[in-house]
């Protein structure tokens, strides 16, 4: 399951930098998210897939899970939400005041 994991990580991260080089915004937003997206499969995966218990010591636990990617993904999601909101909000202002979404055009490099 670990080899599958790592596999469909290693797809987001290739798409991801894919859509990264794009000339579009929204693509490269898209990117981003699929990058976010990638490492969070990656802190899941590298922090092994165990079913166990809660992470409550207790008498009768011996198995539990590691609760340090949970959070660490958790956190991830927050900040990728966050910035992937912050790009949509700037591509759309960007659109608005310059009626296209291409990066050449945006940088004023016209070379028609």
């Amino acid at each position: 399951m670990e080899l599958l994991m790592a596999i469909l990580a290693g797809l987001l991260f290739s798409t991801g930098v894919y859509m990264l080089l794009q000339k579009q915004i929204l693509r490269i937003i898209i990117g981003t998210a699929l990058l976010s997206h990638g490492a969070h499969l990656l802190i899941i995966t590298m922090g092994k897939l165990n079913r166990g218990g809660p992470p409550i010591l207790s008498e009768g636990v011996t198995k539990y899970v590691d609760p340090l990617p949970q959070a660490l993904i958790l956190t991830s999601i927050v900040i990728s939400f966050g910035v992937t909101s912050f790009l949509l909000v700037l591509a759309y202002r960007a659109y608005q005041k310059n009626g296209t979404d291409n990066m050449e055009k945006l940088r004023g490099n016209n070379h028609e």
